[in-house]
């Protein structure tokens, strides 16, 4: 394992070692889960933007049709 340090307010410090108590780890799991979440998240929007770039570039876009239906849909 590598160390980083960084610098955070004393109230996000306070509450990331409430919950490490409560969960009975440590900060540095607490912090390594969060970052980990953080970067899958990332990976995960990253990859959707750029099969929505691909899909644009070959002009493979939604029909009218396909539009109304998904606002039809959430309007509900």
């Amino acid at each position: 394992m590598n160390t980083i340090s960084f610098r955070t307010e004393e109230e996000t410090k306070k509450k990331l070692d409430q919950l490490a108590a409560a969960q009975k780890r440590d900060r540095s799991f607490i912090i390594n889960e969060a970052i980990n979440y953080y970067l899958s998240l990332q990976d995960w929007q990253v990859a959707h933007i750029e099969e929505g770039v691909k899909q644009a570039k070959k002009k493979q876009f939604a029909t009218d049709k396909e539009m109304r239906d998904i606002l039809e849909k959430w309007m509900r």
